[in-house]
């Protein structure tokens, strides 16, 4: 037995060799990974609580025994029992490594906090929300006419404002009669209203005339990261906003290998949907307190989310969907109550409401940024593409609308990347590199200045500079290409062949350094030949992905392009055309829609109207199956080169020149070093 194991931590994706009986505090020191601690590893703090998995992970090639790390040992046990440990945490200082493990590493003891990159826009949003406030005064009770409160309450409902069939749980009925005596028989009352014309139904009361407000919660599910808004339900005001990354990460990376977690692992499923049921609910939790509203006045939920996290969110095992022909358990809008999505923190009787599937592998997720951007009412020719994990694409106009999804993987959102990480305070989002002197000057996030701006060191001493996020590695990428780092294979070169000493010899290839902190115990991020890799597999998916929709069409162009989610609000037009994510278009026609899914979310809550008209619209679009159709192998290949290998991108072309450099063997300069890998 090797006196080392592997370790690899989620969500960052960091990875190593360690001596057996490493702590996994000294563990995430050593690898750099983002794990907190205060007491010094005394097991007094909590700070570095830890979620170890167990079983098959063939994302990661690798099966975790239930004897990877140590015994639960003394201090775990009197911390436990003094202020307790949730199920499946262990303390980061006191489990040692004896096997190779994947370990997650929960939101509360990341050192950064997330950063919300689904922020919530700005959006004119038409105001008939499903639950409502409304004060009716109710007739007494007559011995000489027998009938209930809830009888007479649905009574008055109807006689004042018209609603019919009121309903109401065995919970509601508890505080039915104490309110109505209470108010003196006035009450106010809040009622959820069936969008398909269904009956209402009683979701709270309070006596007499209250005047507090109802919100609701919109939520985009995402592989790797789930973002919540809390909306006023009467203006539509977005109070709060909070993100976490999706403790599923743990079983996988990308949705595949989820799916490889469920099929490998009995209960696996089930793992995965407790994991993100826990985190909506904590998510809830969290901005209920954000926003000082009292969790009983949460009434509603709105969810969206690709089909995987669909049915784990749901509890369905997702077999199905790792197989043709990729059959769905429902494609149908989803109406339950909120706590069958988990949300046990808000009130009781809220109810959940998850967006229509378009197809097997076209989620609730595209029919939000459908009902977002609305292809179906455009006279031009749109392609809209929601770039994460999974990418979702749209193309059409109102004559016909067109989607797929393309499994770009998690390297857009930093993930797979050497230096990678989550979007956190000290990651690198921003990038530039002067052609003549191959410099390079960056921006993080936490901080507005740039590195070569004074004052930048003092700004970022305490967050430190930690690594690079998705946003950051695709502008370092496209960068380097437009300075002759990069030639059009996506090679690097090598410092002879490009002019600077930061191009350094990594193994048979090259890197490119980014930032050099080893001078103050801080870590060296470099761009290296297998970043370079992992951002040319994910946008060639969406590139071929893209092209597929428009040969379906018969096109060979697009009036305009946009870019929704995380990366389409924190990515230049320009960037994006130069690594050909996206089809050359003229760079005013590519523009942003933000976290379109979330604005989707919102609009499916606020306005009672919508749900009906996107599960009429999602009937009306047409699937194309990306992993069927053997022509997006070829647009895949084709699309590996940056920008692309046949297509000229001529608009590209009037506002950038790229370098005409080959860094391949044949390259007298680089030759007995490099050697092209086969694709």
């Amino acid at each position: 037995m090797s006196d080392t194991a592997l370790v690899i931590f989620t969500p960052s994706g960091k990875r190593g060799h360690v001596a057996r009986g490493t702590s996994v505090l000294a563990a995430a020191r050593q690898l750099g990974v983002d794990l907190d601690s205060v007491c010094g590893g005394r097991g007094i703090c909590s700070k570095c609580q830890v979620t170890p998995g167990v079983g098959d992970f063939p994302k990661h090639g690798v099966t975790v025994s239930a004897t990877a790390l140590s015994d639960w040992n003394a201090v775990e046990a009197r911390y436990d029992e003094k202020r307790g440990l949730a199920k499946g945490r262990r303390l980061g200082c006191q489990a040692t490594i004896e096997g190779d493990v994947v370990i997650d590493v929960p939101p509360g003891s990341q050192v950064h906090k997330q950063v919300v990159r689904k922020a919530a826009a700005t959006r004119e949003i038409t105001m008939d929300p499903a639950t409502r406030l409304y004060y009716v005064e109710v007739r007494e009770p007559d011995m000489h006419e027998p009938t209930g409160d809830l009888q007479r309450l649905a009574e008055a409902m109807e006689r004042d404002w018209e609603i019919t069939g009121l309903t109401a749980s065995t919970t509601v009925l508890t505080r039915l009669q104490p309110a109505l005596r209470k108010g003196n028989w006035a009450v106010t009352v809040a009622v959820w209203h069936d969008h398909k014309g269904g009956a209402a139904r009683l979701i709270d009361i309070w006596p007499g005339y209250f005047e507090g407000r109802l919100f609701g919660l919109a939520v985009d599910l995402g592989s790797t990261t789930i973002a919540a808004h809390l909306c006023d339900l009467r203006n539509g005001q977005v109070t709060a906003s909070a993100g976490l990354m999706n403790p599923q990460i743990r079983f996988g990376e990308d949705l595949m290998s989820r799916v490889s977690y469920a099929m490998m692992n009995p209960g696996g499923a089930a793992q995965m949907t407790e994991a993100v049921r826990d985190a909506m609910d904590q998510l809830a939790r969290e901005l209920a307190e954000e926003a000082e509203v009292p969790p009983e006045q949460i009434v509603e939920a709105v969810v969206v989310c690709n089909p995987v996290m669909h049915h784990l969110l749901l509890g369905i095992d997702p077999v199905e969907l790792g197989q043709a022909p990729f059959a769905l358990a429902t494609s149908d809008a989803v109406t339950s109550a909120a706590v069958d999505f988990g949300m046990t923190s808000i009130n009781a009787e809220a109810q959940g409401y998850l967006l229509p599937c378009i197809a097997g592998h076209v989620g609730a997720d595209c029919a939000a940024v459908a009902l977002s951007e609305e292809p179906y009412k455009s006279d031009d020719l749109v392609l809209i593409c929601d770039v994460g994990t999974n990418a979702e694409i749209l193309l059409g106009t109102k004559n016909r609308v067109l989607a797929c999804s393309s499994p770009t993987g998690p390297a857009f959102e930093g993930a797979q990347i050497s230096s990678g990480q989550r979007a956190a305070p000290g990651a690198i989002e921003r990038v530039e590199i002067d052609p003549a002197t191959k410099e390079p000057r960056f921006r993080v996030i936490g901080s507005d200045l740039w590195s070569d701006h004074p004052g930048f060191a003092a700004a970022t001493a305490e967050m430190g500079i930690t690594g690079i996020c998705g946003s950051g590695i695709i502008e370092a990428v496209a960068e380097m290409r437009m300075a002759g780092l990069l030639d059009a294979s996506g090679l690097i070169g090598s410092a002879e062949a490009t002019g600077t000493s930061r191009a350094i010899p990594d193994g048979r290839t090259f890197a490119y350094v980014l930032h050099d902190g080893s001078a103050d115990g801080g870590p060296v991020i470099t761009v290296t030949q297998g970043d370079i890799r992992a951002i040319q597999l994910a946008k060639s998916a969406l590139f071929a992905g893209a092209r597929l929709l428009m040969d379906e069409l018969g096109v060979d162009a697009v009036d305009r392009v946009v870019l929704a989610g995380a990366f389409g609000a924190h990515i230049s037009p320009k960037h994006a055309m130069v690594l050909g994510m996206i089809p050359d278009c003229p760079l005013e026609k590519v523009t942003s829609a933000g976290n379109a899914a979330g604005t989707g979310a919102r609009i499916a809550l606020c306005d009672i109207s919508a749900r009906a008209r996107i599960e009429a619209e999602v009937r009306r679009i047409q699937k194309v199956e990306t992993a069927i159709e053997p022509r997006f192998q070829e647009h895949f290949i084709a699309a590996n080169a940056i920008p692309h290998a046949t297509a000229p991108f001529s608009e590209l072309a009037k506002v950038v020149t790229l370098p005409d450099v080959s860094f391949n063997a044949g390259n007298a300069s680089d030759s007995g070093r490099r050697r092209r890998r086969r694709a």
